[in-house]
């Protein structure tokens, strides 16, 4: 790192695995999970936080990792698409979107399962036990597909 950049320490858990890290004050979330991690699963789309390619899980709730200054999460617990499978086992949204052929290009499918994880932790948490058709486009109405 250039040691005229401005940098700080930066405690993540992502994926369920504790990271400490030296960042450039300006990096978001986004280009740490891709540049530094090697997490590519993440997709830079409009880089505004509108179309939905880059939505990761930070404690628990949906954001767009594009707008997200790494240095601002100290401490959070980070999910990306990669760590909502069990190991080998992938989580029951990534067989769904296999198993229905759910794919385009596949460009926003990640933060689309993301997106999908955090709706359905959120209503459950909400006592939602059943969310209409309607309820669901709404609540996904943030991730776009090309």
């Amino acid at each position: 790192m250039d040691p005229e950049v401005p940098s700080a320490g930066v405690a993540l858990r992502i994926n369920g695995t504790p990271r400490t890290l030296l960042l450039d004050n300006r990096a978001t979330l986004l280009e740490t999970l891709r540049e530094e991690l090697g997490l590519t699963g993440t997709k830079s789309g409009c880089d505004q936080g509108q179309c939905g390619a880059c939505t990761v899980l930070v404690d628990g709730r949906r954001m767009a990792a594009c707008l997200l200054l790494a240095v601002s999460l100290d401490g959070a617990e980070v999910t990306t698409v990669e760590g909502l499978a069990d190991g080998a086992e992938r989580h029951p949204l990534q067989r769904a979107f296999i198993d229905r052929d759910a794919f385009q290009c596949g460009f926003c499918t990640s933060g689309q399962i993301c997106s999908a994880a955090g709706m359905l932790a959120e209503a459950a948490e909400a006592g939602e036990t059943e969310l209409s058709d309607a309820d669901v486009k709404e609540r996904m109405s943030g991730n776009l597909c090309r």
